[in-house]
């Protein structure tokens, strides 16, 4: 396979296809409309860790003091009533099990990547705020991201504010995640970035990116589906090559990603787990 035999393949498809592929801390080796905007469904939960682990670091925040579990949210459309979230879209009873009581920040936080929860991602930003998720993109040198609402906030919708991401940016801020647990970086300190990425290696959907690769391989991934909408980011950790990074955005028909926020095995994922083959089998020549 060569990338132009990757690219012509991914022709064929239907809708809009994005990828970045590389080394960290160097050019990408190979990518595919980069700084094409998809809409992010539960990728931007990426830099809502970030801009968790940021918070604390500064001290304006506890990861371990237990904080109310509640399904009532501000909207980012300023004047709109409050919403909440509905129990089937999401991906985690664990956390609806606490509706009512506390859990710790960086409990929230790890559900919220491992298991996608909605509920966790909108609990974590009413702690840390929107305005810090930004700061986070920034920080990680994304030029086209943005997290304008928590999921759910369908006022904020209506009128236009969304959540997007690009191949490039998504790479962007898990290259910053990596690099900068062995050495100071952007985000947050070495061992902030080291936590953020043991969450990241704890994913347990892997249907997608991880799916395509040897069994026991180490990605640090998360991963992202609304029906129309499927997206991998991770870096992988091969045994007997440098770590690489690779991200594939698809806003196509194959994404069959149910309304009621399921994970499914769909043809989008199988594309990405086949992207995902691909370029291990190349691992050495990034």
């Amino acid at each position: 396979m060569t990338w132009d035999d990757l690219d012509t393949h991914l022709d064929r498809v239907p809708g809009t296809l994005s990828a970045y592929v590389g080394r960290l801390d160097a050019p990408p080796t190979w990518t595919r409309h980069p700084d094409a905007t998809h809409y992010a469904a539960s990728t931007m939960k990426v830099a809502v860790l970030a801009a968790l682990h940021r918070a604390a670091e500064a001290g304006t925040l506890d990861l371990d003091t237990p904080v109310p579990v509640v399904n009532d949210f501000d909207s980012a459309k300023p004047g709109a009533p409050r919403f909440a979230c509905a129990q089937h879209y999401d991906n985690d009873d664990a956390v609806w099990d606490r509706v009512g009581g506390t859990a710790p920040l960086r409990w929230l936080a790890d559900r919220m990547i491992t298991r996608s929860s909605n509920l966790a991602t909108n609990l974590v930003i009413g702690h840390v705020g929107l305005p810090a998720v930004a700061e986070a993109w920034t920080l990680a040198g994304a030029r086209h991201s943005v997290t304008g609402r928590g999921i759910e906030d369908f006022a904020a919708r209506e009128a236009g504010i969304t959540n997007l991401v690009t191949a490039a940016d998504l790479a962007a801020m898990l290259g910053a995640l990596a690099t900068g647990a062995s050495t100071p970086g952007r985000l947050a300190s070495p061992a902030g970035c080291a936590a953020m990425l043991d969450v990241l290696l704890a994913q347990e959907h892997r249907e997608d990116l991880a799916a395509g690769l040897p069994e026991g391989t180490r990605i640090a991934h998360k991963n992202g589906w609304v029906r129309g909408v499927r997206h991998g980011a991770g870096v992988v950790f091969p045994d007997d090559a440098p770590p690489y990074l690779i991200v594939v955005c698809t806003t196509t028909d194959l994404a069959d990603g149910g309304p009621s926020g399921e994970e499914i095995e769909d043809d989008a994922c199988r594309l990405i787990a086949n992207v995902s083959a691909q370029v291990w089998a190349a691992r050495h020549d990034l």
